[in-house]
């Protein structure tokens, strides 16, 4: 066979990708089963307890290194393509001819370990909630249970000398705790167990917050990748809801809600304040955009240590706006759009939804009362 012909069939990895993607949205419940419950979460668990062996992220270094490789490979293509006045510009667009063929093959590799989990059955589905229309009268009186949870919580936790709620043992501990959270929530829904590698810290986590990333998950080593840079009172939801998506999670709003229910079922009181501040930042904003003058309302019953824990996780962010961290959030939007969440980065916020469908769901269910 001839190598260009090679090359053109290689390039078939991009359509046969989406081609998959595309038909097996249409049969949620055998990819469900099959897929999500068994060979994805099965494989996930392998190769995260394989990377786990190392204490640093296999996939940071991963990044890096095909960062490096192509931007060497590059460079070497461009110093050639003006050496050689004849050929020169075949051997850059030769390179970038299989640069795309080598990310196509990445493509339909990350569709075949864990892309399909955006097809799954929604989680809604699975753990019988009736997610339909709610009041604005719902929204507040969630809100209300959050800030009176939060509060209470937040009442016996640790300070920083700024006055901000502090994680004793910092991310170590945290990622020694998740785990136990997880096996606390499959008690309630036996979907969230499994044997799993511990979540990695990000070593260029202050890089990272450039991007407004604050996790990651990697398919290609299982591993839920945490930037350890942000605010402790997100930090163990943060790292709950990248391993909701080790498990299989891919959607979103999903992953968030998980992460809401592992953090409150977990023993430990600041988990279980990191869960319930996430659960209140996005019910909030959600009452923000309906009402605003009862959101400011509520805004008043905030205790004092919650307001200096929410201006921190404020403060932080705004610091790393900018070009670098829209751009990442337009690709991000993409991504999601890209494997039907419609909303894009607005589906982060359909957590809602599933905290007001839970207030009407079974008392074992319900992590308000």
């Amino acid at each position: 066979m001839k190598k260009w012909m090679l090359r053109i069939m290689l390039l078939l990895f991009w359509p046969v990708g989406f081609l998959i993607s595309w038909i097996t949205s249409f049969r949620p419940e055998p990819i469900e089963v099959l897929y999500s419950r068994w060979f994805s979460k099965t494989l996930a668990g392998y190769l995260s307890r394989v990377t786990g062996i190392f204490p640093f992220s296999v996939a940071e270094l991963t990044v890096w290194l095909f960062l490096l490789c192509t931007l060497i490979l590059l460079l070497k293509s461009v110093i050639i393509s003006f050496r050689k006045r004849k050929g020169g510009k075949r051997g850059l667009f030769g390179f970038l001819f299989q640069l795309l063929i080598f990310l196509g093959i990445i493509y339909f590799s990350f569709i075949v370990i864990w892309g399909l989990n955006y097809n799954r059955l929604p989680f809604a589905e699975t753990a019988g909630f009736h997610v339909k229309g709610f009041s604005e009268k719902q929204l507040v009186q969630l809100c209300e249970k959050l800030i009176q949870k939060a509060n209470s919580l937040r009442a016996g936790l640790p300070e920083d000398e700024r006055g901000v709620m502090k994680a004793e043992g910092g991310f170590a501990e945290i990622r020694k705790t998740a785990p136990l959270a997880y096996i606390k929530g499959a008690s309630i829904y036996p979907e969230l167990g499994g044997n799993f590698g511990a979540p990695k810290p990000v070593f260029f986590s202050r890089l990272m917050s450039y991007t407004g990333i604050s996790g990651i998950y990697f398919p290609f080593t299982g591993e839920a990748n945490v930037n350890i840079d942000i605010p402790d009172p997100v930090l163990p939801a943060t790292t709950c809801h990248e391993m909701a998506h080790q498990r299989g999670f891919a959607r979103e709003d999903e992953a968030n809600y998980l992460a809401w229910v592992t953090c409150s079922s977990s023993d430990n009181a600041a988990f279980q304040y990191s869960g319930t501040i996430l659960a209140l930042m996005y019910a909030s904003n959600a009452l923000f955009d309906n009402n605003p003058p009862k959101a400011y309302e509520l805004n008043k019953k905030y205790g004092a240590g919650l307001r200096r824990d929410l201006q921190a996780i404020s403060q932080y962010w705004k610091q790393y706006e900018g070009r670098v961290e829209e751009f990442t959030s337009d690709v991000n939007d993409t991504y999601l759009k890209s494997n039907r969440q419609e909303e894009g980065v607005a589906s982060y916020g359909r957590m809602v939804d599933l905290l007001l469908a839970e207030q009407n769901a079974d008392p074992g269910k319900k992590f308000l009362l």
